[in-house]
């Protein structure tokens, strides 16, 4: 079995691992010939999926930043604790820089018999070559002429994504503040670094207005050094309408995008994978081909499951956004009232950890 995969994002080089490691011959095809990635982007990965990725993608454990507690705060309650995650017996959550994860899994796969890098401007005659073609990229051709439908939805917001530089603390506690300009997430990545991501209404953006001195208002936990460079981008969801054309699949952000302010969006991926490869090794097991089949078996495996948990997140940010623009803090008692349930609030926590599994 051949397969090629479009793109060479993380999601791209997590299922090209994957996937290798059972001996399917992989071809990473790029329109570009040298990728730049930003430093200070960082993903959030769970406990749960953590030990998938050690166990059957590539041990990452030297370069994750474990977490002890994530804590839910709101302007609204005058910087209460709404909700509170955490677990004596483990940690909940790993936050990643992009950089280091995407060079763990390049090396890797550079040095793998199975895998090869391509740089190719054009896609003619894919279909020939590969049994399945899987695809990553938005911008191809391949995006536009199979994949075009799709449900987007815009936030009318962006989203301020920095690392900071700050004095030597414990740090194992995430913090996500909900803030009358949008969810503020305070994720660290060492001691002495932190990740920001601050997603802004656009509606509350002022010229005049310092991100830095916002960052600032709103820090009540570190002594800061330095901030570094600030990377905006526009935020949205979206979710395709059909997964699959023939023998070729969307994959990753392709496939579903989600609002940032649960770190869920590369879990949803990790899920994603872990369903594929179990379609392949439960047909490897019953002597069956491998071929296009496999595309709809895993669209109706998991697009009920991803468009439920991305409404989910949506709901959660609807929510605040609600609250935030009636200016009134009784949804917020009444989350901060449930979140002290402990049935709740393990209930929660295992849908961030594990996903929908139904």
């Amino acid at each position: 079995m051949r397969v090629c995969i479009l793109g060479v994002g993380l999601s791209s080089l997590t299922l090209a691992k994957a996937l290798v490691n059972l001996n399917i011959h992989v071809d990473l095809i790029s329109q570009k010939k040298n990728i730049k990635i930003n430093e200070n982007r960082t993903i959030g990965i769970s406990e749960n999926n953590i030990e998938y990725f050690n166990n059957h993608i590539i041990n990452i454990e030297k370069i994750i930043w474990k977490l002890k507690k994530i804590e839910i705060l709101s302007e609204n309650l005058n910087d209460e604790k709404l909700l509170i995650f955490e677990d004596n017996k483990k940690y909940l959550f790993s936050i990643i820089k992009n950089s280091k994860l995407h060079q763990i899994l390049e090396k890797n796969l550079l040095k793998n018999k199975f895998f090869k890098k391509i740089n190719k401007k054009n896609f003619v005659n894919l279909n020939k070559d590969y049994n399945l073609i899987i695809n990553t990229d938005f911008n191809n051709l391949v995006s536009k002429k199979y994949f075009s439908k799709k449900i987007i939805k815009k936030y009318n917001s962006l989203a301020y994504v920095t690392v900071m530089e700050h004095d030597k603390i414990t740090n194992t506690v995430a913090t996500q503040i909900f803030t009358k300009k949008g969810p503020l997430a305070f994720l660290p990545i060492s001691n002495s670094e932190t990740s920001i991501v601050f997603s802004i209404n656009s509606s509350n953006i002022k010229r005049e207005e310092n991100l830095k001195d916002l960052i600032n208002n709103y820090n009540f936990k570190y002594k800061i050094k330095k901030i570094r460079n600030i990377e905006t981008f526009e935020l949205k969801s979206l979710s395709l309408r059909s997964y699959y054309d023939s023998n070729i699949l969307a994959f990753g952000d392709l496939l579903h995008r989600i609002h940032p302010l649960a770190g869920q969006g590369f879990n949803m991926t990790i899920r994603d994978i872990k369903t594929f490869l179990e379609i392949i090794e439960n047909r490897n097991n019953l002597g069956l081909s491998l071929d296009y089949s496999i595309n709809s078996e895993f669209e109706n495996k998991t697009k009920h499951k991803n468009f439920i948990f991305a409404n989910g997140i949506d709901f959660i940010h609807e929510f605040f956004n609600f609250e935030r623009k009636i200016q009134n803090n009784t949804l917020s008692k009444s989350i901060q009232f449930l979140g002290k349930q402990t049935s709740i609030n393990k209930v929660f926590t295992n849908l961030a950890d594990k996903g929908i599994n139904i």
